[in-house]
């Protein structure tokens, strides 16, 4: 039987280090059995800088493991500068709607909820070009998580990006979330009983290629050579350093730890944050003016080092600001859980990750501004107060019983196919 065809709009896809863009490569990948796939998305440029060999034309035509890619090309931005943002995005925005044009007959378009806002649009607009039915991927809400964070306080255009947002959702087929709080945010936007269809499916990492190893591995000890990481006790946070995080309130809670700190089998307390994003510099900025040694920051690993990294930590930062609960769901802990480590969270009591870390008893959590319990966690953690090593067993043992990258996406895939 021919396959239908699917439009996936990505905005960042391999060899991108975007957590949304590796999703995708995956679902995409994994969906192929099902579907004749096409994804729309930008030249490689998460970082802001753009190879010259992606300067020449708008469109470049490639074909990753059988998924054809239509690459639109952007200007190049700096995360730090909120101008040469909107522009690159813009020009993602129209480009891809150009792109639509190019590929011919669809049966289904899928968009996430990046860009926020224009995200959404682009489905709308890949519905309307190829009268196809419309998936809407919600990974955050917006405007939601710019009040929040307090990115904007303009109260005609927030209002506005809840219209148009809103509006994407209607205009969605089905709309799938990645939480049970997002769920909820949804149903809440809405008038009981107007609210589009929704489909909660979890995120997930491959734990095929995240997985537990020995500390005397020689790739996690070449790692922590690399970092001089030996013999010390590492809390570590990966990915994304950016504004949704709380991380420059937690990076002061962590000169409260002087770098002669120990744990109880006499290494040296050591806290890593490996990535990048809009406030590492400010980070940097305040570990060095305060001399912090015990705070070491190290950039993001390609993806097959990723194993590595992970591996190499004791425990693992899983952080949200206050606010976030129901309008972004950290992906990052699927990939912490895969690699068998326990979690040091900071997310707000009834978010979807918060309530896996207690129900599967795989970490501490307090909430985002208590940084007094933080503290006492943090306390906890270097007396060796709870066996970590049990923590991380049952971590990996609910990736493999429940969340494994192949149940999730044929979720997805079902979810498709039901709406023929």
């Amino acid at each position: 039987m021919k396959k239908k065809k699917l439009l996936i709009y990505a905005h960042y896809y391999t060899p991108d280090v975007a957590s949304t863009g590796q999703i995708l490569k995956e679902l995409a990948e994994g969906m192929l059995d099902t579907f004749d796939i096409t994804v729309i998305c930008v030249v490689p440029s998460y970082s802001g800088k753009i190879e010259a060999k992606y300067k020449a034309k708008k469109f470049y035509h490639e074909k990753i493991n059988g998924v054809k890619i239509v690459r639109i090309r952007v200007p190049e931005f700096s995360k730090q500068n909120k101008v040469s943002r909107i522009k690159n995005i813009i020009a993602y925005f129209f480009g891809s709607m150009r792109a639509t044009l190019r590929v011919g007959h669809q049966d289904y378009v899928f968009s996430i909820s990046q860009p926020p806002i224009l995200g959404g649009l682009l489905g709308v607009w890949g519905k309307w070009m190829k009268r196809a039915r419309f998936i809407y991927n919600i990974q955050d809400f917006n405007p939601e998580q710019v009040m929040a964070v307090g990115y904007s306080k303009n109260r005609v255009l927030l209002k506005l990006m809840m219209a148009l947002d809103k509006f994407s959702c209607r205009q969605s087929s089905l709309v799938i979330t990645v939480g049970r709080d997002l769920v909820t945010t949804l149903k809440e936007r809405f008038k009981p009983g107007k609210a589009p269809k929704v489909a909660m499916i979890n995120n997930w990492t491959d734990e095929n290629a995240i997985y537990p190893l020995q500390q005397d591995d020689q790739n996690v000890i070449s790692f922590k050579k690399k970092y001089d990481l030996q013999d010390k006790f590492i809390i570590m946070y990966s990915g994304n350093i950016g504004l949704y995080y709380d991380l420059e309130n937690i990076i002061k809670m962590i000169r409260k730890f002087p770098e002669t700190v120990r744990v109880r089998d006499g290494r040296i307390l050591q806290f890593v944050f490996v990535g990048a994003g809009s406030v590492l510099t400010n980070l940097k900025d305040y570990v060095r003016e305060h001399q912090m040694n015990n705070v070491t920051f190290i950039p993001y690993q390609p993806k097959q080092d990723l194993i590595y990294s992970l591996n190499a930590a004791d425990i693992h930062w899983c952080v949200s600001a206050k606010g976030i609960k129901g309008v972004s769901c950290p992906s990052k802990f699927y990939g912490i859980a895969a690699a068998g480590k326990p979690v040091l969270a900071v997310l707000e009591d009834g978010s979807e990750i918060q309530m896996l870390v207690k129900e599967n008893r795989v970490g501490y959590v307090s909430e985002p501004g208590d940084y007094e319990t933080l503290i006492r966690h943090i306390q906890s953690i270097i007396n060796f107060d709870t066996d970590l090593g049990s923590m991380g067993i049952r971590s990996r043992k609910l990736i493999e019983s429940e969340l494994t990258r192949e149940k999730s996406i044929r979720k997805y895939a079902d979810a498709i196919l039901d709406l023929r």
